[in-house]
């Protein structure tokens, strides 16, 4: 399979937009646009980055304190800032408690090093959220290679949240249910 189509693959999943945030080797602020981030455990607060080898952020990120700035839907600049394209004005910084981190994101999580893991061409950073900060921003995704936001809610989603909630569950306790085999020989 060829680079660029699995590349296309890869983008018919729908992520969110982050900035992972550091200091460089000279104590500078530095930020990477990364759409490779997820949550990996609630105890111990647990997160995942995934930046590639050849990037300066990766090289930074070694075992150094970072922030994951979840983009509001309104900073697509900023996410082009990250990516390599600088835009004016630049995007605004604030002292973070582990690192530096990017005002007007939809939320940051301040993470302390966890481990560190090869990943072929990239380097699976895992950290410890040891503060996280959120706003009522919608947040800025990434869709088959461009920037998108959630749209309109819709009025007729019966899912207003998670099933996987272990008390409510996607049936609840007293639910029963004739198997199918029996149920087509009743008919």
């Amino acid at each position: 399979m060829e680079q660029r189509e699995l590349r296309n693959i890869f983008g018919q999943f729908a992520s969110g937009v982050t900035v992972i945030t550091c200091k460089n080797s000279e104590g500078d602020a530095h930020g990477a646009t990364v759409t490779a981030f997820t949550a990996v455990s609630m105890e111990p607060r647990l997160c995942q980055v995934t930046l590639t080898k050849k990037s300066k952020a990766c090289a930074y990120l070694s075992g150094a304190p970072f922030a994951v700035n979840i983009l509001a839907a309104d900073q697509v600049d900023t996410a082009m800032h990250f990516a390599g394209r600088p835009q004016s004005p630049e995007p605004v910084w604030a002292d973070g408690p582990t690192a530096p981190v990017i005002c007007g994101a939809s939320a940051t999580l301040s993470c302390v090093p966890w481990a560190e893991y090869d990943g072929g061409d990239h380097i699976i950073f895992i950290g410890e959220i040891v503060e996280a900060t959120t706003t009522l921003k919608n947040p800025l995704l990434f869709y088959r290679s461009t920037f998108h936001d959630l749209g309109p809610t819709s009025a007729t989603a019966t899912w207003q949240g998670s099933m996987d909630d272990p008390e409510i569950g996607w049936f609840g306790a007293s639910t029963s249910f004739t198997p199918f085999h029996l149920h087509t020989a009743a008919v």
